[in-house]
Order: structure tokens, then sequence, then C-alpha cells
């Protein structure tokens, strides 16, 4: 989970390599009218984010086996809604800066979501609250390590405690 450039998809796909598991890349998971917006430079709002959230929390309740899906799951709202289709499931927020984030934005020259609306993402995103199974990471370190630590955390919160 995370704002747009904070590296879920390259987290996402990595960290499923890891596990073996399947990867679904949640951007294509979005209405064609929401990618448009976007594209268009225009924030999502609440309505236009609810037939998104429904699809990833389809495809987590329909899955066959664990998976790991990119999604910006802002608000606690959103993560409520996902978690309404796995109530096990587990967040990695990888965390960098505001200028890191454009940084990587302004580098970032194949997406439709423009660095444009970081601003609004980060006015959107609603700190994980400690009743909530969230992992943050550095997104500033190397993916290889962002991995290791999410497959740590993923390992501690599997094991039963006696």
């Amino acid at each position: 989970m995370g704002v747009t450039g904070s590296g879920k998809s390259t987290l996402g796909q990595a960290l499923a390599r890891a596990l073996g598991w399947p990867f679904v890349e949640g951007d294509t998971l979005h209405p064609p009218a929401n990618i448009a917006k976007m594209a268009a430079g225009l924030p999502l709002d609440d309505a236009d984010r609810i037939p998104f959230l429904e699809n990833v929390a389809r495809t987590i309740a329909t899955r066959s086996t664990s998976l790991v899906v990119s999604c910006s799951a802002l608000k606690r709202a959103y993560r409520d809604l996902l978690r309404g289709a796995d109530p096990q499931l587990l967040f990695v927020l990888p965390m960098l800066s505001r200028d890191a984030l454009r940084l990587r934005l302004q580098r970032r020259g194949h997406h439709f979501m423009p660095a444009a609306l970081l601003d609004s993402q980060l006015v959107d995103l609603e700190p994980p609250q400690a009743d909530e199974r969230i992992i943050q990471i550095d997104g500033s370190t190397p993916p290889d390590q962002q991995v290791a630590v999410a497959v740590a955390a993923l390992k501690r919160l599997q094991t039963p405690t006696v």
C-alpha cells in the first residue's frame, strides 16, 4: 500500500517472487474512467475509489491461494473494506519523504498517474493505527532489503505465540 511512487508495484512483484505467490497489479483493477481521470491530472475521490477497491476486495476474496496485490489503500476505511475480504490481510507500507517521492515520479515516464497528483494522495494518506496489520518499511532501501523486512514480519505474524 502507499501513495503513487512509493514502490508498491516494484516491492509487490519482488515480494511475490520471494514468497512464490501470484502478483496482481492493482492498477489493472481500476475502472477505465478512473484511469482517464488520473491521466487528466484529476485526483480520485471516494466515489471513484469504491469500484476500484471493490475490484481489489473481490480479487482477494476469490483467490485460491495467497497472493500479493498492489493497492494504494490510503484511508482506514479503504483498508477496512479490503480486510472485509480477508481479516488476516497484511499491508506493507513503504515510507518515503515527499521529496523522494516527487523525484521518483519525475523520473517515471510510463505511468498514467502524473506527479501533480502526489500531494492529493499525501493529503488522503491516513497513518496506520495500532490495531491494523500494517508493516511500515523504509522505501528508500533497495527492494531486496524491503522484501527481507516484509518476509520476516510476515513470518512473525504467522507464527503462533504460546
